[in-house]
This record gives C-alpha cells, sequence and structure tokens, in this order.
C-alpha cells in the first residue's frame, strides 16, 4: 500500500463577486459603562424623581400663588407669600423650630460623647456589640409611642411625679412645656448621635493621646487638641444629622409642649390640613424648610466626610 500525503488546502483570495465575512468587517465595539449605570441607578433615579423631585417642583409652584385653596386655579404671580414667612409672628414660629434643633443638637452631644467614648475605648470588647445593640433599641419602636411613653412619664399623675412625692419631694410640672420638648427629642435623637460618634471615636489613636501625656498635657489640653481634632469628622456629622432631623420634628413638640410649643411643622400642618387651608402659605414654609435643611446637607457633605488630618 502506497502511503499519499495530503497536501494543505491553503485558503483562496476572494473573488469579485465574493467578500470577506461580515464578522470580519465589523469593528470591536466599545464597552459602555453607561449602560451598566443606568440599569443600576434607573430605578433609584425614577424613584427619586417622581416622590421627591416633582413634588418639589409642585410645592414651589404652589408657593408662588398666594391665598391658594384646594380647587383653586393655579396661577403663579409672585413671592407674597414669602414675604408672610418673614413677618414677625411667623419669624417667632421659625426661631422656635430652631431653637429645639439647636438646643437637642447640643444635648445629644454633650450626653452622647461621653457614651460613645466609653464604649469606642473603655467597655469590654466581647460585649461593645451588644451594648450597641442595646442602646440603639428604642430606635426599632415608633416615635409616636416613644412620645406617649414620656406624656406616662411627665404629667402631673405620672411615674416621675409618683416616685418624687413618694420620696417626700415636691411634683414637678413639665408636661406641655419646654423641658418636656427637650426630654423627648433629645431621648429619639441620642443614638443616632452616639452611633456616629462612635464610629469616630473606635478609630482614635491611643498613641497620641499617650504622646501628648507624655509631653505633660494634662486630660483637659489632650481632649482639646488630641481628640477634637481627631473626631472632628464625627461631630460635625452627628451634630448635623440631629439637628436635621430635629428641624422637622413634628411629634414630639406637638404631643409634649402642647400649644405653647408651635414649631415650623405644626404651622405647615395647620396650611394644609388644618383650619387655615392655605396651602400657598405652606408651600412657602415647605420650601424655606426644604433650603435650610438642605444648606445642612451640604455642610454635612463638606464637613462629615473630610479627614481627621485635614481638620486637625
Amino acid at each position: 500500500m502506497s502511503n499519499k500525503i495530503t497536501p494543505p488546502i491553503l485558503p483562496q483570495p476572494p473573488t469579485e463577486n465574493e467578500t470577506p465575512a461580515e464578522s470580519e468587517l465589523m469593528p470591536t465595539q466599545p464597552p459602555r459603562p453607561w449602560l451598566g449605570l443606568t440599569v443600576l441607578l434607573g430605578p433609584a433615579g425614577i424613584w427619586l424623581l417622581l416622590l421627591l423631585v416633582l413634588p418639589t417642583l409642585v410645592i414651589f409652584e404652589l408657593s408662588l400663588v398666594p391665598g391658594i385653596r384646594p380647587g383653586d386655579v393655579v396661577n403663579p404671580s409672585g413671592i407674597a407669600n414669602y414675604l408672610d414667612v418673614f413677618a414677625p409672628i411667623n419669624l417667632k414660629v421659625l426661631s422656635r423650630s430652631l431653637f429645639f434643633a439647636t438646643g437637642t443638637t447640643t444635648i445629644c452631644l454633650i450626653l452622647g460623647f461621653p457614651v460613645a467614648y466609653w464604649l469606642a475605648q473603655e467597655s469590654p470588647p466581647r460585649w461593645r456589640n451588644l451594648l450597641l445593640l442595646g442602646f440603639i433599641l428604642p430606635l426599632w419602636t415608633s416615635s409616636l409611642l416613644r412620645s406617649y411613653a414620656w406624656i406616662t412619664i411627665l404629667r402631673s399623675t405620672g411615674v416621675l411625679n409618683t416616685v418624687l412625692t413618694f420620696l417626700g419631694l415636691p411634683a414637678i410640672e413639665l408636661l406641655n412645656r419646654t423641658p418636656a420638648v427637650f426630654i423627648g427629642m433629645a431621648y429619639s435623637y441620642l443614638p443616632y448621635m452616639v452611633l456616629i460618634l462612635y464610629a469616630s471615636l473606635e478609630k482614635l489613636d491611643r498613641q497620641l493621646l499617650e504622646a501628648s501625656a507624655d509631653l505633660g498635657a494634662n486630660p483637659l489640653e489632650t481632649f482639646q487638641k488630641v481628640t477634637i481634632p481627631q473626631t472632628f469628622p464625627g461631630i460635625a456629622a452627628g451634630s448635623l444629622l440631629v439637628f436635621i432631623t430635629a428641624l422637622g420634628d413634628f411629634v414630639d413638640p406637638e404631643l409634649l409642649g402642647g400649644a405653647s410649643s408651635m414649631t415650623v411643622s405644626r404651622l405647615i400642618y395647620n396650611q394644609f390640613l388644618g383650619t387655615s387651608r392655605n396651602w400657598g402659605f405652606g408651600s412657602a414654609l415647605s420650601m424655606v424648610l426644604i433650603l435650610a435643611v438642605s444648606l445642612a446637607i451640604a455642610l454635612l457633605i463638606k464637613y462629615g466626610d473630610r479627614d481627621a488630618s485635614t481638620s486637625a
């Protein structure tokens, strides 16, 4: 049997009527990163557009219509509602809201910093997560229920005065007064402050504290020149978060402060759902509150994420 060697088949050049394969002519498609971003961010973007951007634009349009009520034709005609916002009686309400928000932020910072420092630096490591969990447990309860619990404690025949009377001490009238509002709001927002401060204090460089003590600094100087600069981002973030939330609080001032604790949230409620029924003025108040919150968020973005070395 003779062995024949088959010559290799060489590719033939295309004739005049033949063209190369279409895949050979098509260039490689460049990647499209925007497509993946659109798929990932599209649902959230639509959600924000429908439930945040468009309602805000509607509120802004209503704020330009003086004296509009339900069923009236929307015809923007000026900034009269914004001028009414700065009337003396309304400025008093706005200043009271700022007073409650600032006071609550201060109380939460004063009470929360030692607690967060102890949790981050001094508490037993094996119990730390459990202690944090126990501290944030009140957040699992509705804010309305927490306010009613404080009513039970602070009213004239409540738990606090019952204990004081049993001890032979005079009763204290706190309900429907400013101290009751601060107690309820501080109780509601203290866990937020502690959690943010804890995250900042957990990264505290103890070697710097020891070096400060070795160089002769007393505890107060160490706190001012070492601890505060390192934890300033957490202090800024926690303070602004509590301030933003407390500025729009409706439940605590309404239930614990009574009629004498009118805030901007209650005033807006009266314009939309109360007896006033002035949607234009209520929308103007809402836009002023949105502007104030947006400014606070801008400060939070600027200072809350700042590196500790930068703040030092």
